[in-house]
């Protein structure tokens, strides 16, 4: 026992380097597992959502807050009435959003007269997944489309005490079978969905919400495009799967930017259909979307069109009116299984780490996960090997000063 004592009072007169090192070097040596772990052969190289595309910008504003450093562009939320008193504006005036997921930035515009005019641009601290629309539930994926909010949609408490339920699944998402829940404008800077604006910003932004529907405007237009919706952006992204339906949110766009009005917006076929405003009509703009009559009747059914979706056995025995309900979807109900089990799939991988058998732990593939041709995913995993390191490390001190000091009460 003395020898014992001796030998851990030296390891704390040297601050436990001997100890940590090999430690250290250890686990350096999981963290590599951990990383070929998630290379997968060449043919199946699979990007996570949360690290596609645009991730680094996205994880470097995670970093600033985390250290207190408020984001580029942020307005001065501390000085909101005299803002509005700038441009002759009050609380209670109707509003509307436009959000961009490429520039993660959120516009809030304000109406003046029979026009909106923009008040404020704000920094969308995180979003979750890659440009494109969101398919099923758990797909960690961040929607696109024609929204509305309305006063049932504030939530004032649950994790984000202040959050604006942009309403997802639309009729047009509803129509395509695309499912989901609570996608929210919040808080914080973190997304598994939704749309993360720090806390100080979505006081504001909610402030604003909630009093231009108090104040009696039915319903909060919310526009969210993959990027501004110019000729230029779409010629960048034309080899995206998704270009047919950014050319149909781009008639929404135009329609906007044209005249400063949020257009009137109905779904039919599997498309939105947009029509440009008056002056005189733009108060009648903000309300849910208008369906024709193919799309009312795949909504009457939609319960029973998510039963064959989700069963592929029943499409041998469908009856005649199931068959002439699928006739009337733009895309094959085979399709649509696919989109949603490769979805799915990404949501709910995993990988085992550490020795096989009992001390085997699995960790959520999509923490880890990226496409490992590109530079910022391996920035990433590096970071992220330096950071197990730290934190093993600081544990296995804790550990030791422990046992210093139950052999000094010895």
């Amino acid at each position: 026992m003395h020898n014992q004592g001796k030998s851990l009072a030296a390891l704390g007169r040297t601050k436990q380097r001997r100890a940590v090192i090999p430690y250290s070097f250890v686990l350096a040596a999981l963290a590599v597992t951990l990383i070929a772990a998630c290379y997968p052969p060449a043919s199946a190289l699979a990007v996570t959502i949360e690290l596609k595309d645009a991730a680094p910008d996205r994880i470097e504003r995670q970093r600033l807050i985390a250290r207190g450093v408020p984001l580029a562009g942020t307005p001065e939320v501390d000085a909101l009435d005299a803002r509005l008193a700038k441009l002759e504006l009050k609380r209670g005036t109707p509003v509307m959003l436009r959000i961009f997921k490429e520039e993660s930035q959120l516009e809030l515009w304000m109406l003046k007269g029979d026009r909106y005019i923009k008040f404020a641009n704000y920094p969308i601290c995180h979003w979750s997944g890659s440009l494109g629309p969101k398919l099923a539930e758990g797909d960690k994926q961040s929607p696109e489309g024609f929204y509305t909010i309305t006063k049932r949609q504030l939530h004032y408490s649950g994790r984000w005490r202040h959050s604006l339920n942009i309403g997802f699944p639309n009729a047009f998402d509803r129509s395509l079978l695309r499912t989901g829940s609570y996608i929210l404008i919040h808080g914080g800077c973190s997304s598994v969905g939704c749309y993360a604006m720090t806390n100080p910003v979505i006081t504001e932004v909610f402030g604003l919400v909630r009093a231009a529907l108090w104040a009696g405007q039915d319903h909060v237009p919310v526009h969210v495009f993959p990027f501004r919706m110019t000729e230029i952006k779409l010629n960048q992204h034309k080899q995206a799967e998704w270009l047919g339906f950014w050319r149909n949110l781009k008639a929404g766009y135009d329609s906007f930017e044209r005249t400063k009005r949020p257009p009137r917006i109905g779904v039919c076929k599997g498309s939105y259909q947009i029509s440009d405003v008056g002056p005189g009509e733009v108060g009648q703009s903000a309300r849910p979307l208008d369906v024709c009559g193919e799309t009312a009747q795949i909504l009457q059914a939609e319960q029973v069109l998510q039963s064959i979706v989700n069963h592929p056995s029943r499409w041998r025995t469908l009856s005649d009116a199931e068959k002439k309900l699928l006739a009337l979807l733009t895309t094959p109900p085979e399709e649509i299984l696919h989109l949603r089990k490769e979805a799915k799939a990404l949501a709910s991988s995993y990988v085992t780490v550490g020795k096989k058998g009992r001390g085997a732990r699995r960790r959520p593939l999509v923490t880890v996960n990226c496409n490992l041709r590109r530079t910022s995913c391996r920035r990433f995993l590096a970071l992220k090997r330096r950071r197990i390191v730290k934190t093993y490390a600081k544990k296995r001190q804790k550990e030791l000063r422990r046992r210093l000091r139950a052999t000094k009460r010895r």
